[in-house]
């Protein structure tokens, strides 16, 4: 890990970003159970707070995040209401979505924080918006994260091609942890070459060792800049594990998965605990400064909690409300008058002519 470029109150961000997002997800996970409060499933990123961190410092108020399902560290990068999300978890109508979507779907349009639990989903709606952008001719970027398991999807390279072929101001961000679900990537592919097939596509692509947060940092500064020059899209590759199980707090490591040497590899690299080296190594901080923050993070959170327990359950949902939108009559109104007849089999050939 080098910190080479990187400015004393930016390495100090970056490292108080991580140990924030770190204890976040631990007081959530240890909060689940025995409580049996939160009221949805929780993917939770302990391992993985390099990268949200990074675009943290890199990402505008104005620009796009989209987010899969492991969503907390994209939601905390874009800077939404941490005692929103909190109140999410805990189905109460002052989160994030009114305690209606969870944590596998839950956005913050205030924010431009937008996430989903179909694989890849998010990916081609973040190219929508990315073409949006584009035809708005607006400087906004879009950034949109997801793990190597949504790269198995036929979703994610059709969002590739268009956003190459269009040039699109869009940012993939793969944190690659090796697992998707309980299935090791080399199981599922017949080599490690994402980043390989993605430049075959026309989109500039890189590889890098995702818990070296400096690393990251320059890495997504440089795409990001990129691409709000016209530069068209970018994808970063980044190795990184999460060394908490799949989803909840629940512990899956009696599927035999993952080898043991493994995960206590990336334990003992953990973004943490290589930042925490190099900012005391290089008197950033001291072991006095960090109890502090830490100190502070605690109380944070406990305001969090608080928050969301004192929060009122939602009322009577009215359904119609939350699937039709109001503000758009005019579009519900072409929905409505939309012919079904008229879209049949034979649609492309009397149209366009026959193939």
């Amino acid at each position: 890990m080098s910190l080479d470029n990187i400015e004393r109150d930016l390495a100090t961000s970056l490292f108080r970003q991580m140990l924030r997002l770190r204890r976040v997800e631990e007081a959530l996970h240890a909060e689940y159970h025995p409580g049996n409060e939160m009221r949805c499933p929780v993917h939770f990123c302990i391992g993985q707070e390099s990268i949200p961190a990074a675009l943290s410092q890199c990402i505008q108020s104005e620009d796009y995040v989209f987010s899969h399902h492991r969503s907390h560290g994209y939601y905390f990068a874009k800077g939404s209401p941490l005692r929103e999300l909190f109140a999410e978890l805990y189905g109460r109508e002052t989160g994030a979505n009114g305690g209606m979507a969870g944590s596998q779907d839950i956005s913050h349009s205030q924010t431009k924080f937008f996430s989903g639990a179909i694989l890849a989903g998010s990916i081609a709606i973040g190219t929508g918006v990315a073409l949006g952008v584009q035809m708005r001719g607006s400087s906004q970027v879009v950034a949109c994260g997801f793990g190597e398991g949504a790269t198995d999807e036929g979703a994610f390279w059709e969002a590739l091609d268009f956003a190459a072929k269009e040039r699109l101001p869009i940012l993939f961000l793969i944190e690659n942890n090796r697992y998707a679900t309980l299935s090791d990537q080399m199981r599922r592919h017949v080599s490690d070459n994402i980043c390989e097939r993605a430049e075959s596509f026309g989109v500039s692509s890189k590889q890098i060792f995702g818990n070296d947060c400096p690393l990251a940092y320059r890495s997504i500064r440089t795409a990001i800049n990129r691409i709000r020059l016209g530069g068209g899209p970018a994808l970063i590759e980044a190795y990184t594990y999460r060394t908490c199980g799949h989803v909840g707090p629940e512990d899956d490591s009696i599927f035999n998965y993952r080898p043991k040497e493994e995960i206590d590899f990336w334990k003992a690299h953990c973004p943490l605990v290589l930042m925490e080296r190099e900012i005391i190594r290089q008197n950033i901080a001291t072991f006095d400064d960090i109890k502090v923050w830490e100190g502070e993070i605690t109380q944070e959170i406990a305001g969090y909690f608080d928050y969301a327990k004192q929060s009122q359950f939602p009322q009577m949902v009215d359904w119609h409300y939350a699937n039709v939108n109001i503000e758009t009559p005019l579009a519900d109104k072409l929905l409505r008058s939309a012919e079904p007849r008229s879209y049949d089999g034979h649609q492309a050939e009397t149209k366009l002519g026959p193939y």
